[in-house]
């Protein structure tokens, strides 16, 4: 839900009835994860997709179900692999979803505001029980859910379920968390190709230069800050809590009077990716004057030198794509190889928990059912009081 924030507000605040439809588990192949939302308003604007494939329109019925009875209801979407090859569909896998009617209360506005406005805030559904699809904001969470569970929840700003959180009953916390920072120290034709694609990704891009002349906001409009200052000098001025593991530091300087200064910096630093541009007998120098400096060896070990994946452009752009490539590569443990040369699931996701439990309310098929069969061929399995999620 917190992804819709910026269109859910306006509508929320002026009246509008909303209904959303959000996924709390995947099975097989699906191309969103838990916390996927979707949102429909009584004029059947939609907003979002929990899929981008044949559910979509067995999500809006559920949402519409959701308004108009003002009760929450759980349902899988989809098909096994078999059934959606023979209907000729692309996509196997389900889906599970609980629609519910968004609330306007104060806890859900201020959490909504927090994620439009880029800060990092969780919320909670509540998955069954008579609360279920009620909305907890972190306040309440924290009341509600022993520290232990909820942190790493928090933590990760990712989503996830919380098994029995909330009096007994399963609770996806769904969180939104602020862009991840890119620091680009040079500002050579290069990282103004990396910013452009960087910002188009998602990420918030700082540049450093110690020249004035070639930091300006011509050069790199898309950047959240633009610094003229030795890069090690700006590197020890940054607040390490604004920093994580989602945090990469790139040094595209080619001058080795500010690269080693700038690495040994970003080494010591709590990001999750620091790499540096430079010919092989560059990078074996630098790592030679890194280590007269002090730098430990497992630092050293953490940096990515030549920087990018084997991608056979040249072009600014084209270097930007594959630097960007091993960035996304290290931040979620992929190979860097193609697709189709590794086999498994095509969407790695961390494990959101115990599946979850269905609400307990009144789900009657009927209605649903009957339009789905008319749809694009989704099935809407409703759950059964007390079942689970599928296995």
């Amino acid at each position: 839900m917190l992804e819709l924030a910026r269109d859910l507000l306006p509508l929320l605040e002026s009246g509008v009835p909303v209904a959303a439809v959000t996924v709390t588990r995947v099975a097989r192949s699906a191309p969103r994860g838990p916390g996927a939302t979707m949102a429909v308003t009584a004029d059947g604007r939609v907003i979002g997709s929990i899929s981008g494939g044949c559910v979509e329109g067995d999500a809006v019925l559920l949402a519409h179900h959701a308004r108009l009875t003002g009760r929450p209801q759980a349902a899988r979407l989809g098909f096994s692999d078999d059934a959606a090859h023979a209907a000729g569909l692309a996509c196997g896998g389900s889906v599970d979803v609980i629609a519910y009617p968004v609330s306007a209360e104060d806890h859900v506005i201020g959490s909504l505001e927090a994620a439009a406005a880029g800060r990092g805030v969780t919320i909670g559904i509540v998955l069954s029980g008579a609360s279920a699809g009620q909305a907890m904001d972190e306040r309440m969470l924290r009341l509600a859910v022993a520290a232990d569970t909820l942190a790493p929840a928090i933590g990760a700003r990712d989503s996830r379920v919380l098994p029995g959180a909330c009096e007994g009953h399963d609770v996806l916390a769904i969180s939104s968390a602020p862009r991840p920072r890119l620091l680009l120290l040079g500002a050579g034709e290069h990282a103004a190709a990396l910013c452009r694609v960087a910002t188009a990704a998602g990420f918030a891009v700082e540049v450093c230069d110690v020249w004035p002349t070639l930091v300006t906001r011509e050069r790199f409009p898309d950047a959240v800050r633009l610094v003229a200052e030795l890069p090690q000098v700006y590197l020890a001025g940054l607040e390490p809590e604004a920093l994580d593991t989602r945090s990469a530091i790139c040094v595209l300087t080619h001058d080795e009077r500010v690269d080693v200064p700038s690495l040994e910096a970003a080494l010591a630093l709590p990001v999750g990716f620091v790499g540096a541009m430079g010919a092989r007998a560059t990078v074996a120098r630098r790592d030679e004057l890194l280590r007269e400096r002090g730098v430990p060896e497992d630092d050293l070990a953490r940096l990515h030198a030549p920087l990018g994946l084997d991608l056979g452009g040249s072009t600014p752009e084209e270097t930007a794509v594959s630097v960007l490539a091993e960035i996304i590569a290290a931040r979620h443990g992929g190979s860097g190889a193609a697709l189709r040369e590794r086999s498994g699931p095509l969407h790695r996701r961390a494990s959101t928990g115990a599946p979850p439990a269905a609400p307990d309310v009144d789900a009657s098929p009927a209605a649903p059912v009957e339009v789905a069969a008319r749809s694009c061929a989704a099935s809407i399995v409703p759950f059964p009081a007390g079942a689970t999620g599928a296995s």
